[in-house]
Formats: structure tokens, C-alpha cells, sequence
């Protein structure tokens, strides 16, 4: 958990009196680079952190599934993936005992500073960790035990195993976030007078959690579809090929699942900075790591794209789905083009000849598609296009729909609850929009006006929503997911993606509330037609089989370059965050005078995390090779006789895993 407890990686710059008294206490490693020793182990330490945060999750949810539906493959999937867990836990603790050796031994007066404030914290976190360490164990080894009646207590564990987990990251993102955002500091003498407690709760330390769990969940599935894609690559049955298809396709869906999401967390943590500290935030969008998040889009859309075409490629295995893949280049150009915007940079500097012919120092084009009001739709769009994709790709083999009366009052009140959770949404943020003072973002009285639009679109979405509701009791559910899917697009895209423009040049401070409107439409329409869709194809007759195993080899390299892409994209993102610090270990507070001292290079960079990408997936690799071993002599991960009956979840149209629909 500790890539942003490294040193800063930081500018080169005076170095202020502040709290050092005295020449700052740093040591070599053997005559090397203590910060790059610190970086690389604190970044391998914090990427296995992800994947043991990240598996249980997903694990937990797949067995409470199994436990629930009787149906012993989601446990067999539950136990293989718990399997790869207690091979990384070990591995995860040794490389956290190395970093706090290194820390202690290389920066002495930047640990003391931050003992003498979260002391408390570490007898905790100790605690936590042994925990975590005796229910991750009891829950693996438990796992044959606790069958029948004692099944009960072995799905507490696994949710015991994710508070425990939560809770270390939680105590973990303190100090990280602390050294981004330092509270309870006098202004005056820069020493701390606050409490732990204060410590603990700084402005960054909530948003840097939501941002890192929903990534760590993304992590752990990628991962582990990877793992799966080179299982089913190696494996040499077709009830092998099944079983690990179907692992691959969970893997890439709870990651896709998590991912959805994750860069309007991202957003969030941003804007955060930008409060904590302007001049922070400015170094990150427009500063020296402005083009780091160049790179960061453009592994972003890798993912996006890369698990479309996964979605896309796996609708060959499903007999029926031919019929919905003309559909495929009109999403792919619209993932292209949004790509292309969200990838735009602002500030390309042209050559004294472009200048002379487009009349300016930069393309007129960046003017408009490199602004945060075009990347914003673009990733909306974005969102909506891999959230259509999924629905096709799950009702590929359905055709009739069930009548919405067949479903009883249960499919009524589920129907209602999501309407009520989707209208709540919108009022909630309608009414505070209509009701918020220009004040508290330091615009005039009359910038109030500028707050209205976004305000009754999200009460037109609401009539939406109540529409829609009346059309699938009329089972048109499907016009009703089209008109919605429609309305949405329209609202948060087009009208306030153009919108944002304005907002820019009259309200600037407003453009974050604006960008949370557009997300809040965005998540009420994936919510109110994930439910939609649930009825519809609830008991739907079927037009044809899921063919488990039956994926051409480049699928699976997608699942492998979708991992790839997110372990890269967690590198460079413990750079940014530590590297925002500047020349700091504390920002503003304590500073880094060591000789190591200087923001790296984008090339620099590259080559360390390109470094440590490749050391990181060896080890995963070595890893999972030891797991492997166990499988041969417990029979982890072999497919059972008990994958040749139906089941329903996680799968296409609540469809069925390895052996059912003609599967060999």
C-alpha cells in the first residue's frame, strides 16, 4: 500500500529552512540511488497489495453465489481463485517487511517524522495484518470443512477476509494521503499539533480510497483473466478449455465492471487535489506531469477497447449472436473517436510554420477537444458504449422475451426499488444544484442561471425513468432501454458535453459540478437498464447454445494485454501521485534535500516502471507456477464432474457456465 510513502520523486529546487533544522539524514544503498530502490519496492509491494485486496472481493462474491443457487462450479471458481490469493499473500508481506527495512535504514528523518505522528496506527495496522493473515488461512484450508451447515460460517470468513483487507488499506492510504495533504500543522513553526486522528481524516484520505479500492478490484480481475487465457492456452482437454474460458470471461467482467467507474473516482481524487492544493493541482493537469496523463489515457483506452473486443470476440461462442454483430463498428468507431478526444492533449506546441498557417501557437482543434468539457462526454460516451456492448454480448443467445407478468410481484418490486434508488439519485442532485449558492464557489449571484440546465436535465431524466418504467410493465422493455440509452446520450454528452464549454468561459468553478451531473446520468442509466434487462431476459427462451471453450487463441491475448495495459497503468500512477510532492516528503511541510531529489524524466521514468512492470509479472508468473504445483497433488482448478449441469449468473443472459449448451 505504500508506492506514496517512497520519497518524493521530486523537482529540483531551493531548499526552505521548514521543519529540517539541520542537514536532512539520508543514507545510500551501497553507494546507489536510495529512492529508486525505495520506488521500485514500494511499487511491487503496493501492485501485489492490489491483487490480495482486489481477489477476495470478487471470490467472496462468486461462492456467496454458488452457496446461494446450490450450484458447486461458482465454489470450485471461489476455491481457485482463493488459491492464487494465498500464494500472493506471502509474497505481498515479504515485500512490505522489505520496504519498511528500506525505509528505516535509507531515510531515518522522514520515517521519525511520520513515527512520531502515526505510531498508533502501526500497533493497528500489526493487528490487522495477523487478522487478515489467520482468516485468509482458515478460510482457504477451511474450505472442504466447512460444507452443509457450517458453509454459513466459511461466507462470513471470506467477507471477515474483505473488512479486514478494507480496513489495512484504509489505515495504509492515511499515510500516503497525509503526505499529499498534511493536516493538524501550524502554520507558523510547520510542526504538528493536531491528533492522530486528524492525521488520519486529511482532505485526500477518502478520496484516495474510493479511487484505490475500485482500481484494486479492476486489478484483480485482469489478473486473474489473464491467468485464466494462459490456462486456456497451456490446457489440453476441451472440459479444461471450458472451465478456464469461463474463468477468463469472469476475470474480464468483474475488471470491466470495476473500471466502469474508475475514472470518474479518479476525477473525484483530482478535484480534491486541485483543493488541497492549487498549485499541486496545476503541476498535475497543465504542469510537468500533464503529459504523464497522456499516457495514463492512452492505457486507459487500451482497457476500454481491449475488453470490448474481449465482449465482442466471445459472442462467436455464443450460437445466435451473429444477428447482433453489425452493431460491433458502429460501437467500435464510437470508442475510436471518444478515445481520440479523451487522448487529445491540450498544449502541442506547432512548429513556426503551422503557426503561420493556422494563425496560432497551438492546433485551433485543441482549443476545444484537449479541454476537460470534451474529455468528460468522451468518456461518458465511452462508458455507455461498453456498457451497450455487454448487453448484446448477454442476451446473444435469448430470443422471446418473458412477459413482464410472469414474473409475479417480485419482478414489480424489483422494477420499483430500481426506479426509487434511479429517482433519488437524480432529485438529490437536481434539488442541490437548483439550491446552490454561486457563493460557495466564488462566483457572483448572477452565475446562478448558469447552474440550471444540468438541473432540469436531470429532472427530465427522472420523467424518463418513469416513462421507461411504464413501458416495460407493457413489456416493450426493449424500446424502453433504446429510449433511455437515447435520452441519457443526448443529456450528458451532447447537451452538456457541448454545455461544458460554456460553463467554462462564465462559471469555470462549476465545470466539477457539472461533470458530477453527467456522471450521476451515466450511472442511473447503466443501473435503471442492467435492471430492465435482468426481467426481460429472466426465463427468456433460448435460440441457441454457449459453446465454453470455443474462443480463438487472439481472445485470450487480449485478456493478456488487458492485464499488461492495468499493471502498467498502476505504475505510472504511483509515479504521479508520489511525484505530485515535488521536493517534498511532506508537502509543505518537510522536505526531500537528499541528491536524489529531482523530478525523473518521462524517459527515465518509462525505463523504471517499464522495469518493474516486467519484474512484477515474473514474480506473478513464478507465483502462480507454485500454486499450480499444489493444484496437481488437491485437484484445485480441475474441471469436476459437476460442471456438466446447468447454472445461471455471471454469464450472458444469466446464462450457463462450462458444459451446458453445447459445450464438448
Amino acid at each position: 500500500m505504500v508506492a506514496l510513502a517512497a520519497p518524493a520523486l521530486a523537482a529540483q529546487s531551493p531548499a526552505p529552512a521548514a521543519l529540517v533544522e539541520g542537514p536532512a539524514d539520508y543514507r545510500g544503498f551501497f553507494g546507489g540511488n536510495s529512492r529508486l530502490i525505495i520506488w521500485i519496492v514500494a511499487q511491487l509491494h503496493l501492485m501485489f497489495g492490489a491483487f490480495v485486496l482486489g481477489v477476495p472481493i470478487f471470490a467472496s462474491i462468486v461462492e456467496i453465489i454458488g452457496w446461494r443457487s446450490g450450484d458447486s462450479r461458482y465454489d470450485h471458481l471461489a476455491h481457485e481463485f482463493t488459491a492464487l490469493l494465498s500464494a500472493a499473500f506471502s509474497t505481498t508481506a515479504a515485500f512490505g517487511g522489505l520496504l519498511v527495512f528500506a525505509l528505516i535504514g535509507l531515510y531515518p528523518k522522514f520515517m521519525s517524522f511520520l513515527t512520531s505522528i502515526f505510531h498508533t496506527t502501526y500497533y493497528i495496522y500489526a493487528l490487522l495484518f495477523f487478522a487478515e493473515g489467520f482468516t485468509l488461512y482458515l478460510y482457504y484450508y477451511g474450505w472442504g470443512r466447512m460444507v452443509g451447515r457450517w458453509k454459513g460460517l466459511h461466507v462470513f470468513l471470506g467477507i471477515l477476509l474483505n473488512v479486514w483487507g478494507t480496513v489495512l488499506m484504509l489505515l495504509a492510504n492515511a499515510w500516503a494521503s497525509y503526505m499529499m495533504a498534511p493536516s493538524g500543522i501550524d502554520k507558523e513553526t510547520l510542526r504538528f499539533v493536531g491528533t492522530t486522528w486528524q492525521a488520519v481524516a486529511n482532505p485526500l484520505w477518502i478520496p484516495l480510497a474510493i479511487h484505490r479500492f475500485i482500481a484494486n478490484i479492476a486489478f484483480g480481475g485482469f489478473i486473474v483473466g489473464a491467468y485464466a487465457a494462459i490456462r486456456f492456452l497451456g490446457a489440453r482437454s476441451e472440459a479444461e478449455r471450458a472451465h478456464y474460458d469461463w474463468m477468463g470471461y469472469v476475470g474480464n467482467f468483474v475488471g470491466l465492471a470495476a473500471l466502469i467507474p474508475l475514472p470518474f473516482a479518479g476525477y473525484y481524487l483530482g478535484r480534491e487535489v486541485y483543493s488541497a492544493s492549487p498549485v499541486m493541482g496545476n503541476n498535475m493537469m497543465g504542469g510537468a506531469f500533464s503529459w504523464s496523463f497522456i499516457i495514463q489515457a492512452a492505457l486507459i483506452g487500451m482497457l476500454f477497447i481491449g475488453g470490448n473486443y474481449y465482449l465482442w470476440a466471445g459472442m462467436g461462442r455464443i450460437s445466435g449472436a451473429e444477428r447482433y454483430r453489425p452493431y460491433i463498428k458502429y460501437i467500435n468507431v464510437i470508442l475510436l473517436i471518444s478515445f481520440a478526444v479523451w487522448l487529445t492533449p491540450r498544449n502541442t506546441p506547432l512548429t513556426g510554420e503551422e503557426q503561420i498557417l493556422l494563425g496560432g501557437q497551438f492546433h485551433p482543434l485543441l482549443k476545444y477537444f484537449g479541454l476537460m468539457s470534451a474529455k468528460n462526454a468522451a468518456v461518458n460516451f465511452i462508458i455507455l458504449s461498453t456498457f451497450f456492448s455487454f448487453l448484446l454480448y448477454r442476451r446473444g443467445n435469448k430470443g422471446r422475451t418473458r412477459p413482464f407478468a410472469e414474473h409475479g410481484p417480485g419482478g414489480k418490486l424489483a422494477l420499483a426499488l430500481a426506479a426509487a434508488v434511479s429517482i433519488g439519485v437524480l432529485l438529490w442532485y437536481a434539488r442541490s444544484l437548483l439550491t446552490l449558492d454561486p457563493k460557495t464557489l466564488d462566483l457572483s449571484p448572477d452565475r446562478a442561471r448558469y447552474f440550471a440546465l444540468p438541473a432540469y436535465l436531470l429532472l427530465g431524466q427522472i420523467g424518463m425513468v418513469l416513462l421507461t418504467g411504464l413501458l416495460t410493465l407493457r413489456d416493450l422493455g426493449k424500446l424502453a432501454q433504446a429510449l433511455f440509452f437515447a435520452s441519457t446520450t443526448l443529456a450528458s454528452v451532447f447537451v452538456l458535453g457541448v454545455y461544458g464549454f460554456v460553463i467554462m468561459e462564465k462559471a469555470n468553478p462549476f465545470l466539477r459540478n457539472l461533470a458530477v451531473a453527467q456522471w450521476l446520468m451515466v450511472m442511473v442509466c447503466l443501473l435503471w437498464n442492467a435492471a430492465i434487462d435482468l426481467l426481460l431476459f429472466r426465463g427468456a427462451e433460448t435460440v441457441g447454445g454457449i459453446r465454453w471453450g470455443k474462443m480463438a487463441a487472439r481472445s485470450q491475448y487480449a485478456l493478456i494485454l488487458l492485464c499488461v495495459s492495468i499493471v502498467m497503468l498502476m505504475g505510472l500512477m504511483g509515479f504521479i501521485r508520489s511525484g505530485l510532492r515535488e521536493d517534498w516528503h511532506v508537502y509543505g511541510v518537510l522536505q526531500d534535500t537528499s541528491q536524489w531529489a529531482w523530478t525523473p524524466t518521462h524517459a527515465y521514468m518509462a525505463r523504471v516502471v517499464g522495469g518493474i512492470v516486467l519484474l512484477f509479472l515474473g514474480l506473478v508468473a513464478f507465483v502462480f507456477w507454485l500454486a499450480g504445483l499444489g493444484e496437481k497433488e488437491e485437484g484445485i482448478g480441475r474441471v469436476a464432474p459437476a460442471y456438466d449441469a446447468p447454472a445461471a449468473a455471471l454469464t450472458p443472459g444469466g446464462g450457463d457456465p462450462p458444459g451446458e449448451g453445447g459445450s464438448p
